[in-house]
């Protein structure tokens, strides 16, 4: 399961050669080191990168990656002409980062509690995630976390976007992390990640997120039709069918955990109540996987270390995607029209954002 990391690596360099001495005395020298990691972890992935052509033309690139590289770029080409998503240098270049994710994500959420725990920066505004180059550093930050008494989940980012800051330097790369996804999967990140690029609020990650998503979730669907070939297309209505069934899954105990955590319970009922709906949400998970997945283990880790934070996770990439795909149908299905929408709602203070979205007058 993809999760995206969004950082404006632009802005951070800037913040961090222009402020970098007021973010000592402000917010102490740990930010400027986490700074300094994020700028130094992104120009290194950035100096691996090489145009694809480069690598198409080069004897040693093995036919299997060739190919994949080719695909990369018709579904670049298709983002542009018929998603209407960003021209740029993006997504034109490849490196092979010799390691299994792009960046690791730390987040965190209280005991009794989905709400996420956020960091505020500056340009970026607050997130509900910190992500590192360097997984010890984010397993390091974890036990922090985890000493102060919140639930944590740490996991790999197989892609991340800067909102379209690195296009001068040559753009966000496609990389190893992802290239041999299947025909789908690696359609939908690839326009989720151009989708950061169209609209940003910097106060709503769930805005941010579930749009993106909405805009995989379309585009990958106008591929595979007009594009793909039917093993393509049954393969990802293969992987689309278990996805949808683990958030339909997991959003029916979103929802208990989160009746049980805002109700007048005392915390040690609530705490037995989670306990309880944690031990029922695993055991339905086996019986899903026995009765329509033929055993497909693909979720397993999820829901072996499932707990506040991850759930808090799922809420930010998915809880607004109805929203986003109404909004595209009041916009004639127009992706040029709904863009424009999008980015008016992200200009908006966050509470008249979120209703303007659910379709309020």
């Amino acid at each position: 399961m993809k999760r995206t990391l969004t950082m404006a690596l632009g802005a951070l360099i800037g913040t961090v050669l222009v402020a970098g001495a007021a973010v000592c005395l402000t917010s102490g020298c740990t930010t400027l080191g986490y700074y300094g990691q994020s700028v130094g972890g992104h120009l290194s992935l950035m100096s691996q990168a090489k145009p694809v052509p480069a690598w198409l033309g080069e004897g040693q690139t093995p036919q299997s990656l060739r190919t994949r590289l080719e695909l990369a770029q018709r579904i670049r080409e298709f983002a542009v002409s018929e998603l209407k998503l960003p021209d740029n240098a993006s997504y034109r270049r490849y490196a092979d980062l010799k390691r299994p994710a792009a960046v690791w994500n730390v987040v965190a959420a209280p005991e009794l509690s989905l709400q996420l725990k956020t960091w505020c920066f500056p340009v970026l505004g607050c997130v509900g995630y910190r992500g590192y180059f360097d997984r010890a550093d984010a397993e390091a930050l974890a036990a922090e976390l985890r000493a102060q008494g919140f639930e944590v989940a740490v996991y790999g980012v197989p892609a991340y976007s800067t909102l379209g800051w690195s296009n001068w330097i040559g753009g966000d790369p496609l990389l190893n992390t992802f290239i041999g996804w299947p025909e789908g999967e690696l359609a939908r990140l690839v326009f989720h990640e151009l989708a950061h690029q169209v609209a940003y609020a910097s106060d709503d990650t769930m805005f941010n997120e579930s749009f993106a998503t909405a805009v995989e979730r379309l585009g990958a669907q106008r591929w595979l039709d007009a594009r793909a070939k039917t093993g393509a297309r049954d393969e990802y209505r293969a992987l689309d069918s278990r996805r949808n069934e683990f958030r339909a899954l997991t959003a029916r105990y979103r929802e208990a955990l989160d009746s049980l955590y805002k109700s007048a319970a005392e915390d040690a009922d609530k705490r037995r109540g989670k306990t309880a709906l944690m031990a029922q949400l695993r055991a339905d998970y086996q019986q899903l996987k026995a009765d329509r997945w033929d055993g497909f283990a693909g979720y397993d880790a999820w829901f072996d270390r499932a707990n506040n934070a991850s759930f808090g996770v799922l809420a930010a990439y998915n809880e607004l995607v109805p929203a986003f795909e109404g909004l595209f149908e009041r916009s004639g299905r127009d992706f040029d029209r709904f863009y424009a929408e999008v980015r008016q709602l992200a200009a908006l203070p966050k509470a008249e954002r979120r209703a303007k979205l659910a379709g309020a007058p």
